[in-house]
C-alpha cells in the first residue's frame, strides 16, 4: 500500500452529523468491528482449536471445553449444558435458569477448574469465578428451530434453509460478562496482549466459541435421538447451512450507559471509523479487485436486508428505506458512476449522502471500507484508549476559558430547551434488585433521588446557567468553591478536550429518546447483524452469522 494512500485526510465527518442518535441508530457492522479484528488475527495467526472434553449425556446435560491456542497463550471455554423446563425459561436479566452456562478461562481448564466452576457458573450472579476466569456468559436455545434442526439430523435430513434464515442461530445469549464482574479478571490484567487489545476480544472469542457450541450440542443429541429410533443414521449439518447460523443476543438498557460513561473509548472509536472512510474518499482511483470486492459486498447486503426481519415499526421503516436505497446504489453502481471520477469513491459517497437515507449512508459506509483492508484495518490498533480513573480538575482555568470551552464543544446543548417537561420527562437510575441500568418517568414515577448523572445536555446547560454571573477572570476553584454540584460536568469538560466523537449530541432525558439507537451504536461496533427491536429498550441480534468456525478459519 503507498504511504500516501494511507494517511489520513482531513476531511472527517463532523461530531454534529455523526453524534447524533437517528444517525448512530442507523450504523451497520464493518471491517472495524469487533469480532472482524478478532477472526482476522486468528486467521493470520495461525490459531489452533480443539474439544479436550466432551462429557455430555443422552439428555443433552453435562460439560464440554473449546481450547483455543494462539502464539503465545492459550484460552478455555468451558461450556455446561443444562434441562430447563419450560416454565424457567426466560431472556429476562431476572431468569435464574438456561440452558448452557459458560465461562472463558485464561489458559487451560484442568479437572480442578472443572469442578470449581461446575459448582458457580450455572449459578450466573448467584455464584462467583476468580480472576483465572475472562467472561461469564449464558445462552438459551431458539426452541422452535433448535428441535426442527435436531429432528432433520436425527432422520438423516438436512434442516429446511427457510426455518434456519427466518431465526438464524440454535442459541442467543442473554449475557456475556466481563471486565471484573462477579470475581472475573479486570480489564486492565490482559490489556497489554496484542489479542486483548482491542475492545472486547475476550467476550468475541467467548461468543464465537459459544457458537460451535450451539452446533455440536445438536448434532449430539441427532445422534442420540437416531441410536433410540434405530431408524437411518444421523447425519451432520451442511456447512453452508452452519455458516448461516449465528449466536442470538438478548440485549436491554443495561448496554446503553456504556457509551455516555466512556465517552473517551467512544471516542476512539468513531474517529477510527470516521478516519477509514476519509481515507477511502481520497483515494484517487477505484482498481478492478476493489471494484470486485465492492460488488460483492453489495450483494451480499442487499440478501442480508432481504432476510433481516423486524415487528418493531421504526425497524420496519428502517428496512423499507435500506431495501430501497440498496436498489439504488445498485442502479447507479451499474451505471458507470467510476468513469471519468478524479476520486471516484468520494464521488460515490458524495452521491450517497446527497440522495441515501442515514440508514443508507451508514450501510453504504460499511460497503465502501470492505473492498480496502490493507488501506484501513490498521485502524484496528486505535480503537481502544486509556481512560484514567482519576481526572484532576484544573482549577486554575478562568470562567471565560471554560466559557470559550463550552462554545466550542457544547454549543449543541443550546438546541434544547429543559424548562418544558417533555425534554426532562426521562431519567436513569439503577434497579435495586439486579443492579441494571433502568428509566424512570420523571413526571410520573417516584426514584428521582437515585438518578445517575447521564443527562450530559442538561448538565451543560445547568452548569451555564450558573457561570452566566461570573466574571471572565474568576478561577474555576473558586467558581466550584460556591457551586461544588458542578465538579462532574466540569471535569468532564475539561476531560473530554479535543475528542470531537465523545459527546452524544442529544438529549437522554427527552421522553421522544430511543435507546435503541444507543443499543444500536454500540453493538455495530461489536459485529452485530439482523438487529431487531423488541421495544424502545432491548433487542435481539446475532453475532457471527455467515462467518467461519474454529475449524475452518485456518484451513
Amino acid at each position: 500500500m503507498d504511504p500516501d494512500q494511507r494517511t489520513d485526510a482531513p476531511d472527517l465527518r463532523g461530531p454534529d452529523l455523526v453524534m447524533r442518535l437517528s444517525r448512530m441508530g442507523s450504523a451497520h457492522p464493518m471491517r472495524l468491528s469487533f469480532l472482524r479484528v478478532l477472526l482476522r488475527r486468528i486467521a493470520r495467526e495461525g490459531w489452533h482449536f480443539d474439544r479436550p472434553v466432551w462429557q455430555v449425556d443422552g439428555h443433552g446435560i453435562g460439560r464440554a471445553v473449546y481450547r483455543a491456542r494462539g502464539p503465545e497463550r492459550t484460552y478455555s471455554l468451558v461450556a455446561f449444558a443444562h434441562h430447563l423446563p419450560d416454565e424457567m425459561r426466560s431472556d429476562r436479566v431476572i431468569a435464574t435458569a438456561w440452558d448452557a452456562t459458560f465461562a472463558l478461562v485464561d489458559g487451560e481448564a484442568g479437572p480442578d477448574d472443572l469442578d470449581r466452576l461446575a459448582a458457580n457458573v450455572p449459578l450466573q450472579e448467584a455464584g462467583r469465578i476468580s480472576g483465572k476466569e475472562l467472561c461469564l456468559s449464558r445462552a438459551n436455545r431458539s426452541v422452535r428451530l433448535f428441535a426442527h434442526v435436531v429432528d432433520r439430523l436425527s432422520r438423516g435430513l438436512q434442516p429446511d434453509a427457510a426455518e434456519i434464515d427466518a431465526v438464524g442461530y440454535l442459541m442467543r445469549t442473554t449475557a456475556v460478562y466481563g471486565s471484573g464482574k462477579f470475581g472475573a479478571a479486570d480489564r486492565e490484567e490482559i490489556s497489554d496482549r496484542p489479542e486483548m487489545k482491542a475492545p472486547f476480544q475476550a467476550e468475541m472469542l467467548s461468543v464465537w466459541l459459544i457458537r460451535a457450541f450451539t452446533v455440536d450440542i445438536a448434532e449430539h443429541l441427532a445422534q442420540v435421538r437416531a441410536q433410540v429410533c434405530g431408524g437411518p443414521d444421523a447425519v451432520r449439518l451442511d456447512r453452508d447451512l452452519r455458516r448461516r447460523l449465528g449466536v442470538g443476543n438478548s440485549t436491554g438498557l443495561g448496554m446503553a450507559p456504556f457509551l455516555v460513561r466512556h465517552p473517551a473509548l467512544l471516542n476512539a472509536w468513531m474517529t477510527a471509523r470516521e478516519t477509514a472512510l476519509a481515507r477511502v474518499r481520497a483515494l484517487p482511483d477505484a482498481g478492478p479487485a476493489e471494484l470486485a470486492a465492492f460488488d460483492s459486498a453489495l450483494t451480499a447486503a442487499r440478501q442480508n436486508a432481504d432476510l433481516w426481519h423486524s415487528t418493531h415499526p421504526a425497524q420496519l421503516a428502517k428496512l423499507a428505506l435500506l431495501r430501497a436505497d440498496l436498489a439504488r446504489l445498485a442502479d447507479h453502481v451499474g451505471s458507470g458512476w467510476r468513469i471519468g471520477a478524479p476520486r471516484p469513491w468520494d464521488a460515490l459517497w458524495s452521491w450517497g449522502a446527497a440522495l441515501l437515507s442515514e440508514e443508507g449512508q451508514e450501510c453504504l459506509l460499511a460497503l465502501m471500507l470492505e473492498p480496502h483492508g490493507a488501506l484501513v484495518d490498521d485502524l484496528a490498533d486505535r480503537l481502544d484508549t486509556d481512560e484514567p480513573p482519576c481526572f484532576a480538575i484544573d482549577g486554575a482555568m478562568t470562567v471565560g476559558q471554560l466559557r470559550r470551552l463550552l462554545a466550542a464543544d457544547y454549543g449543541w446543548t443550546r438546541r434544547f430547551d429543559f424548562a418544558d417537561q417533555a425534554q426532562t420527562a426521562r431519567f436513569w437510575y439503577v434497579s435495586e434488585e439486579k443492579l441494571e441500568p433502568r428509566l424512570g418517568n420523571r413526571h410520573a414515577e417516584a426514584g428521582q433521588e437515585r438518578e445517575k448523572p447521564l443527562g450530559i445536555a442538561r448538565a451543560v446547560a445547568t452548569l451555564q446557567e450558573a457561570l452566566a454571573d461570573r466574571a471572565d477572570a474568576e478561577r474555576l476553584a473558586s467558581f466550584l468553591l460556591a457551586h461544588p454540584e458542578h465538579r462532574h460536568t466540569v471535569r468532564r469538560i475539561q476531560m473530554l478536550q479535543g475528542l470531537p466523537y465523545a459527546e452524544i449530541r442529544d438529549n437522554l432525558l427527552d421522553e421522544g429518546m430511543l435507546p435503541i439507537d444507543i443499543l444500536r451504536c454500540k453493538l455495530a461496533f461489536f459485529g452485530a447483524t439482523r438487529f431487531d427491536p423488541r421495544s424502545d429498550r432491548w433487542v435481539r441480534i446475532s453475532l457471527f452469522q455467515d462467518m467461519p468456525y474454529p475449524d475452518e478459519i485456518c484451513a
